[in-house]
């Protein structure tokens, strides 16, 4: 058995499909949108957070100069093990 295309009307879809490119519809943007999620706008909206740790890299620095800023070595030795165990 042979098919072959004589006598068939081929279809072409796109072919018949007639745009209206002066209707309201294609007067929509088409441009993008950006969404912040709540958990992002809650973090924006803290700005204690750096103010106060400016005001303790401050109040270090000031220990440090005058020589008041004491090492703990025991609380510097446990957490270099947290650190590197796991």
């Amino acid at each position: 058995m042979k098919i072959t295309t004589y006598g068939v009307n081929a279809v072409n879809a796109y072919k018949n499909q007639v745009r209206n490119v002066k209707s309201a519809d294609n007067k929509t943007s088409f441009a993008d949108k950006i969404e912040i999620s709540k958990a992002a706008q809650d973090m924006q909206g803290v700005t204690t957070y750096s103010a106060e740790r400016a005001e303790r890299v401050q109040k270090l620095k000031a220990d440090i100069d005058s020589g008041e800023y004491k090492v703990d070595a025991r609380k510097v030795a446990e957490d270099m093990l947290k650190y590197y165990r796991f």
